[in-house]
């Protein structure tokens, strides 16, 4: 539904200052210009998805390897004395830990069509332990918090994207991704326990998220010894190296379950052409419409207006130009993944604003949309404090994206 309502906003601010420039300043180029944006739109999003095709497959293709040799159960066993203690209103053994912890790990692999599934069956089960079953209870929040701080571990749309775009090394912000997304979640872990009063001074938890911030801290000392052109070389060269041992380790996990991982890699990829094929409508109506926007002078508008409010606070305003992905992700993902496109499509993707719009992509999720499937999915109508404390890990995975991304790119 919102991105209903920004669909037809874009098109029609587009045509209300592309008429206002048509009469009071006699531009009569400005219809042209928009006309030909939705054809160049259209081709751009087929262009893209056709792509797409390729790589999606290929990487889907992994990820079933990954899925059928147990990683992700793997996963879930090593982050439940994590979640107990997040959870502490979940009876001890009950079967929705195990939903919730194969969701938690299926988002981290990236493996949304798997992640999906078992995020409503554990609001299902949690929702059985829900005494006020209109009201969102403490698990249900942090879970679905979680959920919206988007933790992965492989941003594999990202790099397709920057792939196909052009980018002379796509997986060169798969570091600050990684970096950024760990901010934005772990925010979103403190801010909703200080809500829910749960106590995080206990030893698994100061080990876990003490041991994470030590590794987070030492990856950015180790980086700021570097200079930018060190710092891209060794982020893309670690990158790789981790890429294909993550490769390696899924074939090799494929192989002791005894499963036939050709034939898993196959019907992985399977899945990764219908994917590429599917999005193609979703890309072009969204295209189309930031085509109008742009082409109207209505983003550059909004972009400048914003760039002067910062210099004239003092600040650096690089990072402006990425910021229309950061607005849009907490309430549409193919809106948000438009304005991606469309800020390496603008400016480059190795550009800094393009980098950026990814980093912005990959370090949090669709927070309104996941609020909206899965409590409506149980029938909750009273969120308390859900929206609140997603939107707040939102924003520091943002502010955490532009500082990282100043760090790596600036």
């Amino acid at each position: 539904m919102v991105l209903n309502y920004i669909w037809i906003g874009f098109i029609i601010i587009a045509f209300v200052i592309a008429l206002a420039k048509l009469i009071f300043l006699g531009d009569v180029t400005v219809f042209p210009a928009l006309i030909d944006s939705t054809f160049a739109s259209s081709k751009t999003a087929f262009e893209i998805s056709l792509g797409l095709t390729g790589v999606l497959s290929l990487w889907l293709g992994i990820m079933k390897i990954g899925e059928r040799g147990g990683v992700v159960n793997v996963l879930a066993r090593a982050l439940s004395p994590v979640f107990t203690r997040l959870f502490p209103d979940i009876p001890k053994g009950h079967p929705v830990t195990g939903a919730i912890f194969m969701n938690i790990a299926a988002n981290m692999l990236g493996l949304d069509n798997a992640a999906t599934p078992l995020g409503l069956k554990a609001m299902e089960q949690l929702q059985t332990l829900n005494p006020n079953k209109e009201t969102a209870t403490n698990p249900m929040i942090m879970f679905l918090v979680l959920n919206t701080s988007g933790l992965t571990l492989i941003p594999i749309s990202i790099m397709v994207y920057r792939a196909q775009l052009g980018a002379a090394q796509p997986t060169d912000v798969f570091i600050p991704i990684l970096l950024a997304t760990f901010f934005s979640t772990v925010a979103g872990i403190i801010i909703t326990s200080i809500y829910q009063r749960i106590n995080l001074l206990n030893r698994t938890m100061l080990l876990t998220l003490g041991g994470m911030a030590l590794v987070v801290g030492a990856i950015i000392w180790a980086f700021g010894q570097l200079d930018k052109d060190q710092m891209n070389i060794v982020s893309t060269s670690v990158a790789n190296i981790l890429l294909m041992t993550i490769i390696v380790a899924f074939v090799l996990a494929g192989m002791k379950h005894r499963i036939n991982v050709y034939d898993a890699f196959v019907e992985g990829a399977k899945e990764g052409f219908t994917t590429a094929v599917r999005i193609i409508p979703y890309l072009v109506a969204i295209l189309v419409a930031i085509g109008l926007f742009r082409a109207s002078g209505a983003m550059d508008m909004l972009i400048n207006g914003v760039a002067t409010l910062v210099k004239a606070l003092g600040g650096n305003s690089d990072f402006v130009g990425a910021l229309p992905t950061a607005l849009m992700k907490p309430l549409s993902g193919s809106g948000a993944r438009g304005m991606m496109v469309d800020a390496m499509t603008t400016y480059g993707a190795d550009s800094f604003v393009g980098r950026l719009s990814c980093v912005f992509q990959g370090s949090t999720d669709t927070t309104f949309y996941i609020l909206a499937v899965y409590f409506g999915s149980v029938g909750i109508r009273y969120t308390r404090h859900a929206v609140a404390c997603g939107l707040l890990a939102d924003l520091a995975g943002v502010i955490a994206a532009i500082a990282i991304c100043y760090m790596f790119f600036g």
